[in-house]
């Protein structure tokens, strides 16, 4: 599966602004459930005011049971 142009758009500023120590992670509240997250954001400037971009949250708990991994052939890594 191929990943989308946008994603690995996002991804390069992303890492841009590590290179150029623009990150910062906020607690916010998630829209829909009002569950605290912690966000990963790139930090820019408009003017005099700080701008916080929104990337994604770190995953609560251990991000290994969070997510399936792709397998090597296709598909994606069973947990069971």
């Amino acid at each position: 599966m191929a990943i989308p142009h946008h994603a690995s758009r996002n991804f390069q500023t992303l890492l841009q602004a590590a290179r150029n120590d623009d990150l910062a992670l906020m607690e916010c509240l998630d829209a829909e459930t009002r569950e605290l997250r912690y966000v990963l954001c790139a930090v820019g400037r408009d003017g005099e005011e700080f701008v916080f971009t929104p990337f994604g949250h770190l995953a609560p708990g251990n991000p290994f049971e969070a997510y399936l991994l792709p397998a090597e052939g296709g598909g994606f890594v069973s947990q069971e």
